[in-house]
C-alpha cells in the first residue's frame, strides 16, 4: 500500500483501494491517473496536457508481444478522459520515424506518418505531442501545464531557477513549438542528464514520469508542489502582488450590476464578425490583477503557454472605463468604446499581417476574447458558452503564471511570431476544420418564460437541442428546481441557467435579464410563454380574475418584451420575440370572456411590437396553440373542469374531444409548439415578422384570413 503524501499546493486524490481494482491493467491506471490530474485546474487546463503509458500487448498480425504506447489523443481532456480518447501506437514504429524525418522545416508532414504507427485502428487520432512521449523510455509519463511550473518556465531566469530549485534533477529545454523535433530534444536532454525526474519546457510546461502509474502521479505532484512552494515563499517575502493595488474593486453587488449592464454592449462589439456568447467572472485572482499597478505593463504582453493564448488570443482588451461609470447612457458608452474596439481589431490585423506566412490560413475574427474591466471583473466571449468559460479559466491560469513569474523574477511572454506560428499553425487549422458544424441556434441565448413545464419546457428543450443557451425560469420554486435538475442533466451548466421569475413583478424580470447577461452576455430570443387560464361564465367572473389574467398574459408579455428589447438594442444584433398566444385570441367561445380577450390583447400587442421593432431587426411573431394538455399546469387546475363543463363532456374525455373538432383530428403536444417556435427562429424565416402560426390541428374558425 502506498503511503499517503501530504501536499499544500496541490490535491492528492489517489485512492489505493480503487487503484487496486485496476492492478495489472496499465491502460485503466493511465485513465485513472489522468482523471485525477485533470480534476485539479492548478495542474492543467481543460483540454490541456497529455499523459501516456507503455505496456506489452499481443500484435494482432504476428501474435507476438510488442510494446504499445497509449497516449491522450487529439482534442481530449484529461479530467474526462476515457479509453476511447486514447491513441494506441506501436512504439518501435513510432521511433523508427526518425529514419525518415527530414528536419524541422518539414515537421508537419510527420503527423500523417503517425497513422502508420497505429496499433488500435479504433483509437483516437494521435496528437502533435505523441513523439514527446514516444522517445522517452519511461512506462508512465505526464505532460502538464501547471501554473506554478509555467511561472518558472516563463520567468526571465527560468532555466537558472529550475537548476537551483531542483539541484539538477529537472532538465530544461528551451521554447519550441510542439512536434517531432521537440520529442527528439526531450530525449537528448535525458541522454545528457541521466537520472533526472522531469524536464521543464521553456514558456510551456512540464514533463514528469515514473515506472508505474502511481510513481508518475507522485513524481508529478512533488515537482509541482516544489514549484508552487517556491513561488508562494517569494510572494510572502515581497508582500505585494503585481506591484500593489492601483484601485479598489466595487462591492460585489455593484460589480455584478455594472457587469450585467455592460455585457450586452460588449457582446455586440465582439459579435461584429460572428455571434458570440459571453461569460463573466469577478474571481479574486482576476480582481488582484486588473486592479494592480502592473496591469498596463503585463496585459499587453499576452500569455506564454501555447494552450493559453490559443484560447485567449494574443492579448486582452482593457476597458478605459471607471469602475463606477454611469452606464445608463448606453449611447455615450458605445461611442466611447467603439474606437477602443476598432484599435484592438487594427492591432490584431497588424499582428496577423506582420507574422503571416505565404500559406497561412486567412485571418480569423479580430475581436478580443478577453476583456478586462478594472474594479469590476473579466468578460470572455466565444462561439459558445463552454469555450467562453474555458477561455476565462485559461486567462486565470495566465494570471497565476504572471503572478508567479513576477514574484521570483520577471515575466516573459512568447514573441509574436512564435505565438502566431502556434495560433495559425496549419495543423491547428486542420483541427478547427474537423470540428462539427454549428447547430442552427449556436451562439443564441433564449429566455423562455414559464419554462419549467408544459409548452415552455418543450420550447426550452428544443432550443437547447439546437444549440442555444437557455434561461429556464418559473414562478414556482419547486417546479423550477425539478426543471433545473433535468436541464443540467440533459445539457450541462454551459447550456442553461435558472432564475425564479414572476412576470407580474418588474424587479423579478430585471433579475432574470441580469442573470442572462452575467451567464451568457445578453439575450437574442424572448419567448413569452408564461400563462394561466380562468374559465367562468360572465356572471361568475370577478375583478380579481380579470386583473390576474391581464397582469400575467398582457402586462407580463409587455414587461418581459420591453426589458428584453432594451438588451437587444444594446447588442445591436437584432433578435426574436415569440409570443405563445392561443386560438382563443381569434375564436369566440363560451365561458371565456377574460381569458379570450386577454389572448386577443396579446395577439394585437404582438402586431404593434412587430411594427415598432422592425427598424431594430427585432422580429415579433406569434404561435397559437390549442388544447395542449400534456404536462400543463393550466390543465391540472380548474380550467379543465371549466372547459369540460362548457362543452358538456368529462374532463378525461377532453383530449379526444379537442382532437375530433380539428380538421386533422390530431392531439396537440408541447413538442408541436416547440417545433413551430423553432421554425420562426431556426434561420429559414429570418425575413418574417408580424406573423401568426396556428398549431391547433386545424380549426377553421381560427384561420387568420
Amino acid at each position: 500500500m502506498n503511503t499517503r503524501k501530504e501536499f499544500k499546493q496541490v490535491s492528492y486524490l489517489w485512492d489505493d483501494a480503487k487503484a487496486a481494482t485496476m492492478a495489472g491493467d496499465e491502460v485503466a491506471l493511465l485513465i485513472y491517473r489522468s482523471n485525477l490530474l485533470g480534476a485539479d485546474l492548478r495542474l492543467t487546463n481543460y483540454g490541456g496536457g497529455n499523459t501516456s503509458c507503455k505496456a506489452m500487448a499481443k500484435d494482432p498480425l504476428t501474435g507476438e508481444d510488442t510494446e504499445v504506447m497509449w497516449v491522450k489523443g487529439s482534442g481530449g481532456d484529461l479530467g474526462t478522459l476515457k479509453a476511447s480518447g486514447l491513441a494506441a501506437l506501436y512504439v518501435n514504429r513510432l521511433r523508427s520515424l526518425k529514419n525518415v524525418y527530414r528536419g524541422i522545416e518539414q515537421e508537419d508532414e510527420m503527423v500523417d506518418l503517425f497513422n502508420h504507427c497505429i496499433f488500435d485502428l479504433a483509437s483516437k487520432a494521435p496528437s502533435i505531442d505523441t513523439p514527446l512521449h514516444g522517445f522517452l523510455p519511461f512506462k508512465h509519463i505526464d505532460h502538464l501545464h501547471p501554473d506554478a511550473a509555467i511561472a518558472i518556465a516563463a520567468a526571465k531566469d527560468g532555466k537558472r531557477i529550475t537548476q537551483e530549485l531542483f539541484k539538477g534533477t529537472i532538465g530544461w529545454v528551451d521554447w519550441q513549438r510542439p512536434g517531432f523535433d521537440l520529442g527528439l530534444q526531450l530525449k537528448a536532454c535525458l541522454d545528457e542528464n541521466p537520472g533526472i525526474r522531469g524536464i521543464m519546457l521553456g514558456s510551456h510546461g512540464l514533463f514528469t514520469w515514473g515506472d508505474t502509474a502511481y510513481e508518475s502521479y507522485i513524481n508529478t505532484l512533488e515537482v509541482i508542489e516544489a514549484c508552487a512552494t517556491y513561488i508562494e515563499d517569494a510572494v510572502a517575502k515581497n508582500k505585494t502582488v503585481f506591484g500593489g493595488a492601483k484601485m479598489q474593486s466595487l462591492p460585489e453587488e455593484q460589480r455584478k450590476a455594472q457587469a450585467a449592464a455592460l455585457a450586452p454592449l460588449l457582446r455586440g462589439f465582439c459579435s461584429s464578425g460572428n455571434r458570440m456568447v459571453g461569460h463573466f467572472t469577478d474571481d479574486e485572482r482576476v480582481l488582484d490583477f486588473i486592479n494592480s499597478k502592473d496591469l498596463d505593463r503585463l496585459a499587453p504582453m499576452g500569455t506564454s503557454c501555447p494552450d493559453h493564448f490559443l484560447r485567449t488570443k494574443i492579448s486582452p482588451l482593457v476597458l478605459p472605463l471607471a469602475a463606477d461609470a454611469d452606464l445608463n447612457d448606453m449611447a455615450a458608452i458605445k461611442e466611447k468604446l467603439a474606437p477602443v474596439f476598432d484599435a484592438y481589431r487594427t492591432m490584431y490585423a497588424t499582428y496577423y499581417n506582420n507574422c503571416k506566412h505565404p500559406n497561412s490560413p486567412a485571418m480569423r475574427d479580430a475581436n478580443p476574447v478577453v476583456i478586462l474591466y478594472p474594479g469590476v471583473g473579466m468578460f470572455t466571449f466565444a462561439a459558445n458558452k463552454q469555450t467562453a468559460r474555458v477561455a476565462a479559466e485559461f486567462y486565470i491560469n495566465a494570471i497565476n503564471v504572471m503572478r508567479g513569474a513576477e514574484a521570483i523574477s520577471s515575466y516573459t511572454s512568447l514573441p509574436h511570431q512564435e505565438a502566431f506560428n502556434i495560433e495559425y499553425w496549419l495543423l491547428e487549422e486542420a483541427k478547427l476544420q474537423r470540428m462539427p458544424k454549428p447547430k442552427a441556434l449556436s451562439g443564441r441565448v433564449a429566455l423562455v418564460t414559464g419554462s419549467a413545464g408544459g409548452i415552455g419546457k418543450a420550447i426550452a428543450r428544443k432550443f437547447a437541442e439546437e444549440g442555444a443557451c437557455i434561461v429556464v425560469n418559473d414562478n414556482d420554486a419547486e417546479r423550477l428546481s425539478i426543471a433545473k435538475e433535468y436541464f443540467l442533466q440533459q445539457f450541462g451548466k454551459d447550456v442553461c441557467t435558472t432564475v425564479l421569475l414572476d412576470v407580474t413583478n418588474r424587479e423579478a424580470i430585471e433579475k432574470a435579464y441580469t442573470t442572462a447577461a452575467l451567464a451568457f452576455g445578453g439575450v437574442d430570443i424572448v419567448v413569452n410563454c408564461a400563462g394561466l387560464s380562468i374559465s367562468k361564465p360572465i356572471e361568475e367572473h370577478t375583478d380579481k380574475d380579470w386583473d390576474l389574467l391581464y397582469d400575467v398574459l398582457v402586462k407580463g408579455q409587455f414587461a418581459v418584451t420591453q426589458e428584453g428589447v432594451s438588451i437587444m438594442r444594446k447588442q445591436g444584433m437584432g433578435g426574436d420575440v415569440l409570443n405563445i398566444v392561443s386560438k382563443n385570441a381569434l375564436v369566440s367561445g363560451p365561458n371565456n370572456a377574460g381569458y379570450g380577450s386577454a389572448k386577443a390583447a396579446q395577439l394585437h400587442l404582438s402586431r404593434l411590437n412587430a411594427a415598432e421593432l422592425g427598424a431594430d431587426r427585432i422580429r415579433v411573431n406569434v404561435v397559437n396553440p390549442d388544447a395542449v394538455i400534456s404536462d400543463s399546469k393550466i390543465w391540472a387546475g380548474a380550467w379543465a373542469e371549466g372547459r369540460a363543463k362548457a362543452y358538456g363532456v368529462k374532463v378525461e374525455d377532453l383530449p379526444a374531444f379537442y382532437a375530433k373538432r380539428t380538421l386533422l383530428n390530431e392531439i396537440i403536444n408541447p413538442s408541436d409548439i416547440a417545433d413551430a417556435c423553432f421554425a420562426f427562429v431556426g434561420g429559414l424565416l429570418n425575413k418574417s415578422t408580424g406573423n401568426v402560426l396556428n398549431v391547433d390541428g386545424g380549426i377553421a374558425m381560427a384561420f387568420v384570413r
